[in-house]
């Protein structure tokens, strides 16, 4: 049975290689450089809905949502018929 520290340098060798062994790691160059982007991903957002309110974080993912590569979520939303209360997530 492999040690803790024999399973961290074998998913540090595969980071080195550049693959994503963390989820949210993506561009990570080693074990460590990946655990700390994805730490940061999930604090940043944490804090974006603690400056917004649970109601509003939502509300601005449901606009968002709506976005395609052609048109804004705003636009979008609008051409169907959905009210994005954008007073929710205004800061």
């Amino acid at each position: 049975m492999a040690s803790k520290q024999q399973n961290r340098q074998e998913l540090d060798e595969r980071a080195k290689q550049g693959e994503t062994v963390v989820p949210g790691g993506t561009g990570g160059k080693s074990l460590e450089a990946q655990e700390h982007l994805a730490e940061g991903k999930s604090k940043g957002g944490q804090t974006r809905r603690e400056q917004l309110g649970t109601e509003g974080y939502q509300e601005m993912g449901r606009k968002g949502g709506f976005s395609t590569m052609e048109k804004s979520g705003e636009e979008r939303a609008e051409e169907e018929g959905v009210k994005i209360d954008e007073s929710k997530f205004a800061t």
